[in-house]
């Protein structure tokens, strides 16, 4: 039956390149219903267009991540708005803010992001969020702009997540719940709203245990679920269930 919705992927990173449709034939046809291919920059984000046409399954985002945030020119920014109204292109993402890695100046990516904030208002349309060791400015700019949309491979504390919740957004898990010093992640697990609870892999990153250190891909997430479900004292179908229901409202599927 199939039933598992991956928020977030990567399947146009090198890591698939010997194997990608081989892979995700077998992904769909083994209990994958949907996957949504995330972008990184321009190059990325014209890639989405034509992947998705390729497989029913699979929809894509447009965006600029925080780590190719440099050198971006309103030329970019016009032509994200074009890819955004292509088919089965559904959110802006990946978009946000990293500060620990140090190539981009923090200002740049602050310009980045808030234009995109801006971009993903006037579209209508949900964004997918970034966020490593810049919780600060991340919420100041969710706060101003209050976007749709959802916080991805979520690392923050469950007062964290309330915050999010009470500005409208959802909560997104992977493999880092299954990890032995997850407190973080297994505390948001228990505590956030069903409703708002989506699941991901981040593929081909961030396997769930026991995969931990392989390539991930999409049905890895059943782990994940595995692992929720055994949190919230409930089924692992229901976690798979509710989150693929909360994905295709979100998505708008």
């Amino acid at each position: 039956m199939q039933t598992i919705f991956d928020s977030h992927a990567h399947y146009d990173d090198e890591a698939f390149d010997n194997d990608r449709d081989e892979l995700l034939i077998h992904l769909n046809e083994s209990g994958v219903c949907g996957i949504v291919n995330n972008a990184t920059d321009i190059k990325t984000s014209r890639f989405n267009v034509e992947f998705v046409k390729k497989y029913p399954f699979i929809y894509g985002t447009a965006g600029i991540h925080p780590e190719c945030a440099s050198n971006i020119h309103e030329e970019d920014y016009k032509e994200l708005r074009e890819i955004l109204k292509e088919e089965k292109i559904v959110a802006v993402g990946e978009i946000g803010l990293d500060y620990y890695w140090k190539d981009v100046p923090k200002e740049e990516q602050l310009i980045v992001f808030e234009r995109q904030l801006q971009l993903a208002l006037e579209v209508d349309m949900p964004v997918i969020i970034h966020d490593r060791e810049a919780h600060g400015d991340t919420f100041l700019l969710l706060s101003k702009y209050k976007p749709k949309g959802f916080l991805h491979s979520f690392s923050g504390s469950v007062e964290m997540m309330r915050e999010a919740v009470k500005l409208g957004l959802s909560i997104s898990l992977g493999g880092v719940v299954t990890f032995k010093n997850a407190r973080h992640s297994v505390d948001v697990a228990r505590e956030v709203p069903i409703d708002r609870l989506l699941l991901e892999t981040d593929a081909p990153y961030l396997s769930p245990v026991p995969f931990r250190g392989k390539r991930c891909d999409s049905s890895m997430i059943r782990y994940t679920a595995e692992k929720i479900a055994e949190i919230r004292q409930t089924s692992t179908d229901e976690i798979i269930r509710q989150t693929r229901e909360n994905a295709k409202k979100m998505f708008g599927i």
